[in-house]
């Protein structure tokens, strides 16, 4: 590990200021904010980050779930993620949420780890986390080896000539289904993004991961009022019961009267480069009766333009029955 310049910040504008010596710098690359540091402290040690300056956001007044007048939710950014999946108001209105928070990690990572950080998990490619090979998100033009290599675990959907790379975190799925808004601020003021326009597709610039500007924090999250008498569900599909990540998981928040689906939101784990909205899955079940063939048709447009690598073509079809069984589940008891 890298020596590095630790900042307690009590004010976000105090943090967001220590982080502006990043102002030039790629997103990341000279200054990082740290929360629960499950992440960010795995990948100092191995000297995929190395940061100057590392800013505690941990005393910011950002540890609060609150609800909004409107019905929504409000989530701090360092709410740590077993407060979250616990909360009654989480447990009761956003159950996908809370059981997306519980399939991750384990419970000790899940007592430390944030919001924010969640939102801004890396991939566990093994590439990625190997500083000995080459990588297209940490060097760019450098090359991408799981292409041809080691891809069991990595994206099916989203992929790119220069990376393949699959968005870990299982939270970040639910949020989508949810349709959640991401809140920033920086020493250009404060902005709000929706989560499905947080997140970029690696294209030919993989190291950029979301639309964060150098210096930027994410303040906290907000969730839609839920829709009345929805149901929700996360269904995770993994190669060990508990502290793996998905190899597919879906995300179902779904509305149904008189047996026919009148609302639904689709999001895919797993299988993307970013938490996978699947806008053609929603398409294919609205205003549909809720029978296994419907579900059967969506999975298979969900799936559609996935482009398997050499050993992961497995997912595809996994994936498509995870998404069967989840329209299923959210589906049974409306």
């Amino acid at each position: 590990m890298h020596p590095f310049e630790l900042v307690q910040a009590t004010e976000i504008t105090q943090a967001i200021q220590g982080a502006a010596l990043s102002s030039t710098a790629q997103q990341g690359a000279q200054v990082r904010f740290i929360g629960g540091g499950t992440t960010l402290i795995d990948l100092m040690k191995l000297d995929v980050e190395k940061p100057q300056r590392v800013i505690d956001i941990n005393r910011l007044p950002l540890d609060k779930v609150e609800p909004l007048p409107d019905g929504g939710l409000k989530i701090g950014a360092v709410v740590r993620n077993s407060d979250l999946a616990h909360h009654p108001t989480v447990v009761r209105d956003y159950p996908v949420l809370s059981q997306a928070l519980l399939s991750g990690a384990s419970a000790q990572l899940r007592n430390m780890a944030t919001t924010g950080g969640n939102l801004l998990q890396r991939t566990r490619c093994v590439y990625f986390r190997n500083t000995t090979m080459p990588c297209n998100k940490r060097g760019p033009g450098t090359g991408c080896p799981a292409i041809g290599g080691f891809n069991r675990t990595l994206a099916i959907l989203g992929t790119s000539d220069h990376c393949i790379a699959t968005n870990p975190s299982d939270m970040n799925v639910a949020l989508t289904a949810l349709e959640a808004t991401v809140h920033i601020q920086g020493t250009n003021g404060e902005r709000s993004v929706p989560i499905e326009q947080f997140f970029l597709l690696p294209g030919d610039t993989p190291h950029r991961e979301t639309v964060l500007e150098p210096g930027e924090l994410i303040t906290f999250v907000t969730l839609p009022s839920p829709a009345g008498g929805n149901k929700s569900i996360y269904l995770k599909l993994r190669d060990r019961a508990s502290y793996e990540f998905a190899l597919a998981s879906a995300a179902v928040v779904a509305t149904v009267e008189q047996n026919k689906i009148t609302r639904i939101r689709i999001a895919l784990g797993g299988v993307g480069t970013r938490p996978w909205r699947s806008l053609a899955a929603e398409t294919a079940l609205d205003g549909k009766a809720t029978d296994e063939g419907h579900f059967r048709q969506a999975a298979e447009a969900a799936l559609r333009d996935a482009r398997p690598q050499s050993e992961n073509g497995f997912k595809v079809e996994l994936a498509k029955r995870c998404l069967v069984r989840a329209l299923k589940l959210a589906t049974r008891s409306a």
